[in-house]
C-alpha cells in the first residue's frame, strides 16, 4: 500500500511540518513521543531512511534503534524490529493487541536479524498495541 510520505531526501522537514503533515493524527502522535520521552533514555533524531520511505523519526541509543515513525499524510507509521525473544514475549501477550496489530505479528515472518514490523496508527487501539510492542522489545524505565 503507498501512503504519502516526506520522500525529497533534499528537503529536510522541520518539526513544525511534521507535525502538519500528521495532521488529523497528531493527537495520536503527541502521545506516542511523550510516552518514549517518559518512559525511555532513547533519544529521537530525524533521519533519511530509504527513497521508498523517506523522511523517519528514530529513537536510537549506543547504536541500538527502539523503532522508527514514519510521518505520512494525515497519518503515521512506525517500523519496529522484535528479536527471538522479544517476540516470544509478544506471543504471551497476543491477545492484549487490537485485530490489526496482532495480523501484522502472525503474518510477519521472524528473519534471523528479526521481525520488521509495520504498523500504521490510525486509532487508540493502534497506540495502544504499539506500546505493548515496544514494552516487549524494551522495559520502561523505572520511576
Amino acid at each position: 500500500m503507498n501512503y504519502e510520505r516526506l520522500l525529497d531526501k533534499s528537503l529536510k522537514p522541520s518539526e513544525s511540518q511534521i507535525l502538519e503533515y500528521v495532521g488529523s493524527k497528531l493527537e495520536l502522535w503527541n502521545q506516542i513521543h511523550t510516552y518514549l520521552h517518559k518512559n525511555y533514555n532513547f533519544e529521537p533524531e530525524l533521519v533519511f531512511f530509504t527513497k521508498k520511505y523517506g523522511w523517519t523519526i528514530r529513537y536510537r541509543r549506543s547504536g541500538r534503534t527502539l523503532c522508527y515513525f514514519f510521518p505520512e499524510k494525515d497519518a503515521f507509521s512506525i517500523l519496529i524490529v522484535l528479536g527471538a525473544k522479544e517476540a516470544e514475549k509478544v506471543k504471551k501477550n497476543i491477545s492484549k493487541l487490537n485485530e490489526k496489530a496482532r495480523d501484522v505479528f502472525e503474518n510477519t515472518e521472524q528473519l534471523k536479524d528479526g521481525r520488521w514490523m509495520w504498523l500504521r496508527i490510525l486509532e487508540k487501539s493502534d497506540l495502544d498495541s504499539l506500546i505493548l510492542l515496544i514494552n516487549a522489545k524494551r522495559k520502561p524505565k523505572k520511576h
